[in-house]
C-alpha cells in the first residue's frame, strides 16, 4: 500500500514541476496585447505583467513570424511558432 502512495505522489510531483516550467503559463495571467502598424507590416506585442514577451509580426506579403527576446543579450530571436500557450483560434480565413 505505502510502496503505491510513493509511485503515486512521485507522479504528482513530476507532473506539477513540469507544468511549472512550461512557457507561457496560464497562472501568470492574460496577456496585454498592443498592436501597431507601420508600413505594411502590423505588429502585435504580448506582454504579461508589464514585460514584452514575444512581438508576432505580420507582412503583407509571407508568413507571419515572432520575435522572442534572448535570455541575457537584450536582443531578439526569430521563430516561426508562439511560444506563448494563448487561444489563437481562426474562426473564418478567406
Amino acid at each position: 500500500m505505502s510502496k503505491h502512495l510513493l509511485i503515486i505522489l512521485a507522479l504528482f510531483m513530476s507532473v506539477t514541476a513540469f507544468a511549472a516550467g512550461v512557457p507561457g503559463d496560464p497562472e501568470e495571467g492574460q496577456p496585454d496585447i498592443s498592436i501597431h502598424h507601420q508600413d505594411d507590416t502590423t505588429y502585435y506585442e504580448y506582454r504579461i505583467n508589464g514585460e514584452l514577451r514575444e512581438i508576432k509580426v505580420v507582412p503583407s506579403v509571407g508568413k507571419p513570424y515572432y520575435l522572442v527576446p534572448s535570455e541575457g543579450h537584450g536582443s531578439m530571436v526569430r521563430i516561426e511558432e508562439s511560444s506563448l500557450l494563448i487561444p489563437k483560434w481562426v474562426i473564418f480565413r478567406w
